[in-house]
């Protein structure tokens, strides 16, 4: 089964594939409008059966104007006939900071990859989640009543 991860910022989204168990970052998109298509056209390439978007929620649980726009942004994508779920990312991207500075990248060479580790690590824990029976994280529904 494949999944995709995505962690939306304002200027660049990370973007991961997993088949079965194995994550890989996939690719950093600009977040223009010309994201959307680019990711119908992989859930399609890929055929995967769920997209997992990462929810940027405070450190305290409430939601913030990034939270706002990963809801939108998945809503756009909503389109497609696909299980859209939205997953708990709070520091996801100091994870993938950590992680690429432990495989000795710089601060330089970390920037093209962070968005895309992140949405590795939310795919991870999204697929772990469902090792344990259950589905990871909220359906967009439930995440926009919030």
């Amino acid at each position: 089964m494949k999944r995709i991860g995505i962690d939306v910022g304002l200027a660049r989204i990370g973007v991961s594939v997993s088949t079965d168990s194995l994550c890989l970052p996939h690719s950093v998109l600009r977040n223009d409008p010309d994201a959307i298509p680019k990711l119908l056209d992989l859930i399609q390439e890929v055929q995967a059966s769920v997209v997992y978007v990462g929810l940027p929620l405070s450190l305290s649980g409430s939601q913030t104007a990034s939270t706002r726009m990963a809801l939108e942004f998945a809503s756009q994508l909503s389109g497609a006939a696909i299980e859209i779920r939205m997953v708990d990312e709070r520091l996801t991207s100091v994870s993938a900071k950590k992680a690429l500075q432990s495989a000795g990248k710089n601060s330089r060479e970390q920037k093209p990859l962070i968005d895309a580790v992140a949405a590795s690590l939310i795919l991870e824990f999204a697929i772990e989640t469902e090792r344990q029976g259950a589905w990871s994280g909220l359906t967009l529904e439930d995440a926009l009543d919030r």
